[in-house]
């Protein structure tokens, strides 16, 4: 195969795939699926071998993907924003790795570059002539792409987090004038909406004044056997608070360093807390940790593989998700992955997650420490309250392990219309 100077390694993959063919009338579409960050060629590889991605606790997206463009018969293309530059082929299939220009840079230069992979989206749904384009949040401005339904490509926004943060609507000048470019895509250049929570649906009402494209929500969707033969009674004292995240100041990691440090000036020896997860403030997180003498009882445990994640889930005694009104999630998995593994949850409403497992909750207010300190303690202290949140676990696990409310079922519903629309013309 021959490759330019300027475009990543391509490696081939053959004899693996061998997807259904749709029907002898209808030819096979061709779907684009700009999957976000993430190692979605590792994913693929995994795939290929009727693997799921160990490195990933729910089933991927991207893995998804594949299985509903075989099941449709269709030729799939994945892009993904990620460091490592590399193109597979296999059969219907090419998975790709590029970069988002100036994707950390602030102001100017961001928009530059979410204009830019705009253009390049555009570009590659023509070369690759592409009957739809599944286009995840935070690849491009959504603005640009009006323009392919205009050249016969459907478009599929797939929305993963809060069109902006809960506390704060967009208040600055260019996020004020990129919103309202946004909206006439929203209302009429959508072919339809995949939406990751209820919350994310009514931002989009709020924006479009209720007058957007069909939109179809979808929850995380876990295996059966993920979690359930690993369901056990909680691990002896000490009481184990796990997170499991991205370590960012945003997620709230050093507002539980303060917590322990709170717990060993009073002599509660009795909490202690483990972090999973690598992110930009680890290390600075790791000095703080040391020079506050709570290594013992504060664990930096880095990015751990599933396996290591379920003796984790094991191990704790209840998961704790503070994320700060700092940033804008869209669902948050881990709230799900505590009550599938059995666990209490303490977070708040920052994390529309919420809204699916309340009962297994403890809700406290945004960014008040605080109020987490105090939850943590109520379900230390009151064993009757700590069984009360676990056996609520058990009854709304059900939802999650329902494929036919999970991102392929949307999907499929999506690119059926998609696929019937072709066959008409």
């Amino acid at each position: 195969m021959h490759t330019s100077s300027t475009e990543p390694p391509v490696a081939q993959l053959t004899g693996s795939v061998s997807p259904e063919q749709g029907s002898s009338t209808t030819r096979p579409i061709r779907v684009i699926y700009a999957a976000g960050p993430g190692d979605v060629i590792g994913t693929f590889r995994y795939w290929r071998e009727g693997r799921d991605d160990p490195g990933q606790v729910a089933m991927t997206y991207s893995g998804q993907f594949f299985d509903v463009c075989r099941e449709l018969g269709a030729h799939g293309y994945a892009i993904a924003s990620h460091p490592r530059r590399e193109v597979v082929h296999d059969g219907v299939f090419r998975v790709e790795h590029r970069t988002i220009p100036f994707a950390k840079a602030a102001g100017p230069l961001y928009h530059l570059g979410q204009i830019w992979m705009g253009m390049r989206m555009i570009a590659a749904a023509m070369r690759y002539r592409a009957d739809a384009v599944v286009i995840c949040d935070g690849t491009c401005h959504w603005f640009p792409l009006r323009v392919l339904p205009r050249l016969g490509i459907a478009v599929i926004p797939t929305i993963h987090c809060m069109l902006w943060k809960r506390s704060t609507p967009p208040r600055g000048r260019i996020q004020r004038i990129i919103q309202r470019l946004n909206r006439p895509f929203w209302r009429r250049s959508a072919a339809s909406i995949l939406s990751a929570s209820a919350d994310i649906t009514r931002q989009l009402d709020q924006v479009t004044d209720g007058r957007h494209r069909p939109v179809m929500e979808f929850l995380p969707t876990y295996r059966t056997g993920t979690f359930v033969a690993d369901v056990a009674p909680p691990a002896p004292p000490p009481f184990r608070v796990l997170f499991a995240g991205r370590i960012e100041a945003y997620k709230g990691v050093f507002n539980l360093l303060e917590i322990a440090s709170h717990f060993k000036a009073a002599g509660r020896n009795d909490i202690e807390f483990d972090l999973c997860g690598a992110g930009s403030a680890l290390d600075e997180l790791g000095r703080q940790v040391h020079e506050a003498g709570l290594g013992d009882r504060f664990r930096l445990h880095g990015h751990c593989d599933r396996p290591t994640m379920r003796e984790m889930f094991r191990q704790c005694h209840v998961l704790i998700v503070p994320t700060t009104t700092d940033f804008a999630e869209g669902f948050n998995q881990v709230v799900v992955e505590g009550v599938l593994a059995g666990r209490p949850v303490i977070t708040s409403d920052v994390c529309p997650a919420l809204e699916y497992v309340r009962d297994a909750v403890i809700e406290v207010p945004p960014d008040d420490v605080s109020a987490y300190e105090a939850a943590i303690v109520r379900l230390h202290d009151d064993p009757s309250l700590y069984e009360q949140k676990r056996a609520a676990c058990g009854v709304l696990q059900t939802q999650f392990y329902d494929e036919s409310r999970g991102w392929a079922a949307a999907l499929r519903k999506a690119l059926l219309c998609v696929r019937t629309r072709c066959g008409s013309e």
